[in-house]
C-alpha cells in the first residue's frame, strides 16, 4: 500500500512514525537539525563540546565543557592510519622497467612488471629502474641539441703510435642489464662508463698510426674499444651491456687541417690513378692474350701446313723417282712439259712470223691497261709507251732484215 493511499495512517516518508511520536505530517525534515544530529553523534565517539540538557533534549547554550574522546573513537582512528599505511605498500612496476626493492636499505628483491606489494615506508622502499631504453653517453663532444654538438677537446684530443694528435668523437649505447647491479655497484655508473670508454679508446687510438685512424681504421678502432669496454665490464659487473660503439668524427687538430686536406686529396689522387690504371691493364691484357693465342694457332695452322706440304712433296718426289728409275727418257720429257707449261701459263706470250723485211709495231694494251687502270698519270703512261715502242721498233728491224712477205701475228696467253 502506497503511502498516501487511505488506511496508511497517514504516514508519509517524511514523518517518524505513528501517530504522537515525531513531526507528524510536517514534510521534509530539517537539515540543520540533521547536521546537528550527525555533529553530536561524532562528537559522542570523538569527544567534543559537552553540556547541560534541557528537558526538551536540547543543550543549553551555556556552560559547554570538553569531553575526552571515547576508546572506540581512538580504535577507529588508529585503524584508518594503519589501513592506510598498508594500503601505502601496493606499488605497480611499469613494462620495460625493474622494481629494486630495499629494507632498511639492504637489497631484498627485484620485482618484475604488474602489481607488487612492500611493507610500507620507512620498513621498506622501490625504486624503478628502466632496463629496456637505450641510453648513450659521448667521449669527445657534448650534445646541446639533436642538431648542434659542442667539441670537449680535453676528451677529443689523442695522442697516436707515431706521435701525431688526431681529434675523436665517440658515442656508446648501452641498456641496463642487472638492475640491483646498477644501483648497488656504483655511486654513477653512467660516469664511470664515460670514464672507462675513454681510456680504452686512447689505448686503442695509442696502438695505431694516424693515417690508418682516419681512413680505413675507423671500424676496427670502435669494435676493438667495444672489446676492451666490455672485457672490463665482465670484471666490474656494473648491470650494464654496450650495445654499440659509433665513431661520429675523427679529424686532425685545427691546426694542421688545411695540410691534411692538401694530404687527403693527393692520396685521392692516388687512388684515383691507381685505380685508372688497373682498369687500362685490365681491358690491355686480354686483348694482348686474345692476340698471342690467335697467333699461336696461325703459327700451329703454319707449321702444319708446310710440314704437310714438305711431306707432300717428298712423297711425290719419291713416286717420280720410281717412275723415272723405270722410264728415264720419258719421266724426263714429262716433266720438262709440266714446267714449261706451270711457267708460259702465267705469263703473256707474243708469236712473230716475219716474212718480209718490213717492221711490226705492236701496242701491248692489255699491260699498259694493268699498268694504269684509270689513265690518270698520263706522262708515265705515255713514258711506258714510248719504251715499249721503240723496244718493239728495234726488236722487229733486228728480226725482220732479211725477210719478206706478209707479216702474221698471234698472241696468245
Amino acid at each position: 500500500m502506497a503511502w498516501n493511499e487511505p488506511g496508511g495512517n497517514n504516514r508519509d516518508p517524511w514523518s517518524g512514525g505513528g501517530s504522537g511520536g515525531g513531526r507528524g505530517n510536517q514534510g521534509p525534515p530539517d537539515l540543520d537539525e540533521v547536521i546537528r544530529k550527525v555533529k553530536s553523534r561524532l562528537e559522542g565517539l570523538f569527544g567534543g563540546g559537552g553540556g547541560r540538557r534541557a528537558g526538551n533534549g536540547q543543550s543549553s547554550g551555556d556552560g559547554k565543557t570538553p569531553k575526552a574522546p571515547g576508546s572506540k573513537g581512538i580504535g577507529i582512528i588508529v585503524g584508518l592510519v594503519f589501513a592506510g599505511w598498508v594500503l601505502s605498500g601496493i606499488y605497480i612496476v611499469d613494462e620495460g622497467t625493474r622494481g629494486v626493492v630495499t629494507r632498511f636499505g639492504e637489497y631484498q628483491s627485484v620485482a618484475m612488471p604488474g602489481p607488487h606489494w612492500h611493507f610500507p615506508y620507512p620498513i621498506e622502499s622501490v625504486e624503478s629502474v628502466d632496463v629496456s631504453s637505450r641510453r648513450r653517453i659521448t667521449v669527445g663532444y657534448q650534445a646541446i641539441s639533436p642538431q648542434q654538438t659542442r667539441p670537449v677537446l680535453s676528451e677529443a684530443l689523442m695522442l697516436t703510435e707515431d706521435e701525431n694528435i688526431v681529434n675523436v668523437q665517440l658515442a656508446v649505447q648501452y641498456q641496463v642489464s642487472d638492475a640491483a647491479a646498477f644501483i648497488f655497484e656504483f655511486v654513477d655508473p653512467q660516469q664511470t662508463l664515460k670514464e672507462l670508454t675513454e681510456s680504452a679508446l686512447r689505448e686503442v687510438v695509442g696502438k695505431r698510426e694516424m693515417d690508418y685512424v682516419l681512413t680505413e681504421g675507423r671500424a676496427e678502432v670502435a669494435q676493438s674499444t667495444r672489446d676492451l669496454i666490455n672485457e672490463a665490464l665482465d670484471y666490474y659487473e656494473p648491470g650494464i651491456e654496450v650495445l654499440e660503439v659509433v665513431i661520429q668524427d675523427v679529424q686532425p687538430p685545427e691546426q694542421v687541417q688545411s695540410a691534411f686536406e692538401d694530404a687527403i686529396r693527393a692520396r685521392e689522387d692516388r687512388e684515383r690513378l691507381i685505380n685508372q690504371a688497373q682498369a687500362y691493364r685490365n681491358e690491355i691484357i686480354p686483348r694482348a692474350e686474345g692476340e698471342a693465342a690467335r697467333i699461336r694457332e696461325e703459327a700451329g695452322g703454319y707449321q702444319a701446313r708446310i710440314v704437310q706440304r714438305a711431306e707432300g712433296d717428298a712423297s711425290r718426289f719419291s713416286q717420280q723417282l720410281a717412275e723415272y728409275t723405270k722410264a728415264p727418257e720419258v719421266t724426263r720429257d714429262r716433266l720438262y712439259l709440266d714446267t714449261m707449261e706451270r711457267v708460259l701459263g702465267r705469263s703473256g706470250k707474243v708469236l712473230i712470223d716475219v716474212d718480209s723485211s718490213q717492221p711490226l709495231m705492236y701496242l701491248p694494251l692489255d699491260r699498259m691497261m694493268r699498268q694504269n687502270p684509270q689513265g690518270d698519270a698520263s706522262g708515265e703512261s705515255s713514258s711506258s709507251m714510248n719504251n715499249t715502242l721503240s723496244s718493239n721498233t728495234s726488236s722487229n728491224s733486228s728480226m725482220g732484215g732479211s725477210s719478206s712477205g706478209s707479216l702474221r701475228t698471234r698472241e696468245t696467253r
